[in-house]
């Protein structure tokens, strides 16, 4: 990966929202990362943590703060010239949480999906349009007599499928899946998530998933970042953090989930992990080097005193 050039880049982003003259929320303060071609970076915390956030100020539905956003080589975190715009919604896009919210009642499917197209004007004939809607179809397990419908006629899994159709068509190179399965049975995600794997092999599309699903983050990301309070606490491959979490936020994360062995979940004890009593104040934390890919926010201290 290393010698790879990066797809995208977020360097110190900060997204603050002002509540009022004396508050402001600090949804994301000084996040780092990057995101390579084809690979799939996971995105971990509890809700609150600004993991969304994070998407939307990367695809500038939100202005952000503070701190640059490189993708495919144009800076998108400034203002944006109505080339860089064209860039940003052609190659970037978002598939969202919520697949009912997301999908325009008014609209048969055709014309959701098509919505890319249409404003783009990628294609030269109602003909090709319609091809291309119907390749996409057959692409997410969807029949093309699907597109003469309305999204209240199809079940959670199949507007999720629509949704990452509407995605794909514009054969982007980077889409943030905004919990794309935490609104699905657990049998659907597992197709979903399926089904977003075979298209990456086919596309070679590159993934910024966000979830809170630890074993599907697992199943799906080559790296994951661990957020928290708005702050990347700890980020690496999945084998760096699973097999050997240093921060205390990501050792509570990890000791929550389930066992299906009844014998090892009868003895599985949480960790608990509560930073207002923690002693540790993210902002004096430094990302440190712990080999390969793996980083932590910590100061040396702190470093020294996980690490026993």
């Amino acid at each position: 990966m290393e010698d790879k050039k990066p797809l995208l880049t977020v360097t110190n982003l900060k997204q603050h929202f002002k509540i009022n003259r004396k508050f402001t929320v600090k949804a994301v303060d000084g996040v780092t990362f990057e995101i390579f071609p084809g690979e799939t970076y996971g995105l971990v915390g509890e809700s609150g943590s600004g993991k969304s956030t994070i998407g939307r100020s990367i695809i500038r539905l939100y202005k952000p703060t503070s701190g640059e956003v490189v993708f495919n080589g144009v800076t998108i975190s400034g203002q944006l010239s109505k080339k860089d715009t064209t860039h940003l919604r052609t190659r970037m896009q978002m598939i969202f949480q919520d697949p009912m919210a997301c999908l325009n009642p008014r609209k048969k499917v055709m014309d959701i999906i098509a919505q890319g197209l249409d404003i783009h004007h990628l294609y030269k004939s109602q003909e090709e349009r319609r091809v291309k809607v119907y390749q996409i179809l057959d692409m997410v397990g969807l029949a093309s007599e699907h597109a003469d419908r309305y999204p209240h006629q199809f079940s959670g899994g199949q507007r999720q499928r629509i949704g990452i159709a509407r995605a794909l068509i514009m054969n982007p190179d980077l889409i943030i899946a905004d919990e794309a399965i935490s609104a699905l049975d657990v049998s659907i995600q597992a197709q979903v998530v399926n089904l977003m794997k075979d298209i990456q092999k086919q596309t070679n599309t590159a993934y910024l998933f966000i979830a809170h699903d630890l074993s599907m983050v697992k199943y799906i990301s080559d790296r994951i970042g661990v957020l928290h309070l708005g702050h990347l606490v700890e980020t690496g491959t999945k084998e760096e953090i699973f097999s050997n979490p240093i921060h205390p936020y990501t050792k509570s994360l990890l000791s929550a989930i389930p066992q299906a062995n009844p014998i090892v979940e009868k003895k599985r004890v949480a960790l608990t992990y509560d930073y207002g009593k923690s002693g540790i104040d993210y902002n004096k934390g430094e990302n440190k080097h712990l080999g390969g890919t793996h980083y932590v926010l910590a100061t040396t201290e702190e470093l020294e005193l996980w690490k026993k």
